[in-house]
């Protein structure tokens, strides 16, 4: 499905409607094919992830370019799993996440990135999603974990697991280690030049709670101004 034909659709399907029932189990055992949606802003990744998955049996790719377009054509077509970048044009595909499991708690969602650093990894896990897989790493690691939770399980790569599972005080003195998943996408936001009224309306909630969340960061970051949060957040790697 396009882009547009999924925000015309989108438009049609009640909020409020009886929830498409996911296929519970193993999906890619059930003799149908899997039905993944791929949001990224590259449609380079959309044909690489292709060419990684051409030997893995009936697959039906969806994609979409933007956590907009993304959150329609998983409302509008239900995938069986859905492959997420976390460095959308608007909104992070940390807030696409928790939009689509707020909607679908049972949702499959692998959440795909340039960082390989535990913290984001960390993040993902805390959003709810079920895999976690970097750009830079080895592309069987996106095959293993389609396959593990498109199998019901879960997947994160060895090398980011054993940084997780070893990084003790490491990961907890790292500042983003201090900020939830909505912290960390109005930081991002706030790095990419967003008002607070912009970042509001983006993140779908109200001024107040968005300055109150911008107030509560810079107390957990030891920081007294927006700048210092922006500056924070480049050195992080989260702008």
């Amino acid at each position: 499905m396009r882009p547009h034909e999924a925000r015309a659709s989108c438009l049609a399907a009640s909020c409020g409607a009886e929830q498409a029932k996911f296929y519970q189990g193993n999906v890619l055992s059930r003799g149908t094919p899997m039905r993944i949606l791929i949001v990224d802003d590259h449609p380079i990744v959309a044909s690489g992830c292709r060419a990684v998955l051409a030997d893995e049996g009936e697959i039906e790719i969806l994609e979409a370019a933007d956590a907009e377009d993304g959150e329609c054509v998983f409302i509008v077509e239900r995938p069986d799993l859905c492959i997420i970048d976390i460095n959308l044009p608007t909104v992070s595909g940390f807030e696409l996440a928790r939009r689509i499991l707020e909607r679908a708690p049972e949702a499959r969602i692998i959440m795909f990135s340039m960082n390989d650093d535990p913290a984001f990894a960390a993040r993902a896990i805390e959003c709810g999603a079920k895999g976690y897989v970097s750009k830079t790493g080895d592309p069987d690691d996106l095959v293993e974990a389609i396959r593990a939770v498109g199998g019901g399980g879960t997947y994160l790569p060895t090398a980011i697991a054993r940084s997780i599972a070893f990084a003790g005080p490491t990961l907890a003195q790292s500042p983003l280690s201090k900020l939830n998943a909505r912290e960390m996408e109005i930081l991002r936001l706030l790095s990419a030049g967003k008002s607070l009224s912009e970042i509001a309306w983006l993140v779908q909630s109200s001024y107040k709670t968005v300055a109150n969340t911008s107030s509560i960061m810079r107390q957990k970051l030891g920081v007294k101004t927006s700048v210092e949060l922006v500056r924070l957040a480049i050195d992080s790697g989260v702008a």
